[in-house]
């Protein structure tokens, strides 16, 4: 495909310009397939990645209905980020779609299935908490050059800001800034929770530290805070294997961590994934900018992601 076509091919707000990377976009060079528990319906899901043709991008499969991993399909979700269409929801979806794309797997088919045949949701199984097996998973099977369904390569878009915004909720805030690159800093504050605390975690996301200082970041959850989750329907699949857990009292419940910033570095796996949403037709969805959020979450993530998409976000 020629470049000037790609590019014109994109719609964007006003906020974005589409440049080339210098790349071709890539995908899987074999098949990964794995399963696992999940993290609030506690069911077993199985989900199964295969390679994907060039300028098609990241997409679920559920009951052979077909979902983009794309803002358009977000949903509000508690604790999660949710795609939904025509009625089927996959839910927690943030950790392998952080894997997909810091590793550069732009274009794949995403087949999940529930124990339970009746379902209309599912849900991505957790592991241990953070994208340790996705990442090892991508790995094992290698990434090659994705091919459109003629047999041609597609040049691989980054999208570029053009102008600093920023998006809030309540004392929640992301601010971005335009850059020549990548890079992601978070910040968190627990006062009540001093083992926590306030945290700040800065990286360049793209590069090599993703794998070693990123990916293996595990979820966390506040002890006190577990019985509400409960009663609310989450967390059915939660325990000790698959998140840190913290008391405002008692401190961490299940050391060592992997980092002493772990909870902080779990928040900049999270907003990968999240942002990785604003990707189309095999780009990147990772802006070229200087990204700021503190106190940040799946819902004011997919704000930001909306802002960039030029969809009218209001603020509280």
């Amino acid at each position: 495909m020629r470049l000037s076509a790609a590019i014109n091919s994109f719609k964007s707000s006003n906020l974005i310009s589409w440049k080339t990377t210098g790349k071709l976009q890539q995908t899987l060079a074999g098949c990964i397939e794995l399963s696992g528990k999940t993290l609030h319906s506690g069911k077993v899901s199985k989900v199964k990645i295969w390679p994907g043709f060039a300028g098609e991008g990241r997409y679920f499969e559920f009951h052979s209905n077909l979902i983009p991993a794309s803002i358009d399909f977000v949903r509000e979700s508690l604790l999660c980020t949710t795609l939904c269409k025509d009625g089927y929801k996959i839910r927690t979806v943030e950790h392998l779609l952080s894997a997909l794309e810091a590793k550069g797997i732009d274009n794949c088919r995403i087949q999940i299935q529930s124990l339970d045949s009746e379902d209309t949701e599912v849900e991505v199984p957790i592991f241990d908490g953070s994208a340790n097996a996705w990442v090892e998973a991508i790995e094992q099977v290698g990434r090659k050059e994705a091919l459109d369904r003629c047999g041609n390569n597609v040049e691989k878009l980054a999208p570029y800001l053009s102008e600093p915004f920023y998006v809030s909720r309540n004392d929640s805030f992301m601010v971005a800034f335009p850059a020549s690159k990548v890079h992601i800093s978070c910040g968190i504050d627990f006062p009540k929770v001093p083992a926590i605390g306030c945290q700040w975690f800065s990286s360049a996301a793209l590069d090599d530290s993703y794998e070693k200082h990123i990916a293996c970041s595990r979820t966390f959850c506040i002890y006190e805070e577990v019985e509400h989750m409960c009663s609310m329907g989450l967390i059915k699949g939660g325990s000790l294997d698959n998140a840190i857990v913290c008391s405002a009292i008692r401190g961490w419940l299940n050391p060592p961590l992997r980092f002493p910033d772990e909870p902080c570095r779990h928040k900049v796996l999270d907003l990968i994934g999240d942002l990785s949403l604003f990707a189309r037709s095999g780009s990147r969805g990772i802006p070229m900018a200087r990204v700021i959020s503190f106190k940040g979450g799946h819902s004011l993530n997919a704000d930001f992601v909306r802002r960039l998409s030029g969809i009218t976000v209001q603020e509280t």
